[in-house]
């Protein structure tokens, strides 16, 4: 089957599961510096068997990244990041056919990422660093998500004043989304994310949490990445390995909602029980 034909296959499996269940996306870094998990999987063949172990826990696709983008990050050249997790990329996809988002701003990592056989790209600017990335989704028949986020991750936790933190955020988003739909993509494959912990104070994330339902509002899948963050960590004055039950306990909030959506984090199986167990209490009523 030609590459685009089975991606597009594999964009509308997980559109398809998402219509009955939540989904859990399995976060990969393959950084030096990323908050959680820094350094532990720059190893491309251990990268690999990571991702296929989160396979095996439950996650419904994974999100493979090459570039830091914790608070304070300093940016990473494309062809930095290209060497990075092509390779990981092209290792997942020679033995699973799990779809797989890559996590980059870059036009050019996006193109190498989709050349290795990824599905998706998920882009925390919003196509303002490469708009173009709209149109090659759109061509390659592959899916999108765009989080809000206020400058970028080196600036971030200095902008997290708002007016109106869920209308402005919001209403990005809605901007954002229409020109991606403008460029070719359907609405169903374009997925937000209010971008929990990207410009945002303690607060404000369980602001967003409490409101989460004003942007399933927009008719886009909802991304939510509450895994190990350190808002969790301020609440309880844990650190980011202590993290597990507060991810699970903000997990449950979401899902309890009784909205399908997709679930960014490190402790697939654990989460993948959680949401498994709420689903099931909530399908006896």
């Amino acid at each position: 089957m030609p590459l685009r034909d089975a991606r597009n296959d594999r964009v509308s499996g997980l559109l398809s599961l998402l219509q009955s269940r939540n989904l859990v996306m399995g976060v990969v870094n393959v950084t030096p510096d990323s908050f959680s998990d820094g350094g532990l999987f720059l190893d491309p063949e251990r990268a690999v068997e990571h991702a296929l172990d989160l396979v095996e826990e439950g996650a419904d696709l994974l999100d493979i990244g090459g570039e830091s983008t914790r608070p304070g990050a300093a940016p990473v050249e494309a062809a930095e990041q290209i060497r990075r997790v092509r390779p990981v990329i092209a290792g997942i996809r020679s033995r699973s056919d799990v779809p797989v988002s890559v996590d980059t701003t870059r036009i050019e990592v996006a193109l190498a990422a989709f050349e290795a056989g990824a599905d998706l790209v998920n882009d925390i600017s919003a196509l303002r660093d490469s708009p173009e990335i709209a149109e090659w989704v759109a061509e390659e028949r592959g899916g999108l998500v765009l989080m809000h986020m206020r400058g970028t991750p080196r600036t971030m936790q200095a902008l997290t004043e708002y007016r109106d933190l869920i209308g402005e955020s919001r209403d990005f988003l809605a901007e954002r989304a229409e020109m991606a739909r403008s460029r070719g993509i359907a609405d169903n494959r374009i997925w937000i994310d209010p971008g929990i912990g990207f410009g945002k104070s303690v607060e404000g994330n369980l602001d967003i949490l409490r409101h989460l339902t004003k942007y399933d509002a927009l008719g886009h899948p909802v991304v939510v990445g509450v895994s190990r963050k350190s808002f969790l960590g301020k609440i309880l004055a844990r650190e980011v390995g202590e993290r597990l039950h507060a991810t699970l306990a903000a997990t449950a909030w979401i899902a309890s909602q009784g909205i399908h959506r997709i679930h960014r984090v490190h402790d697939v199986g654990p989460v993948r029980d959680c949401l498994r167990t709420l689903e099931a209490i909530r399908g006896g009523h």
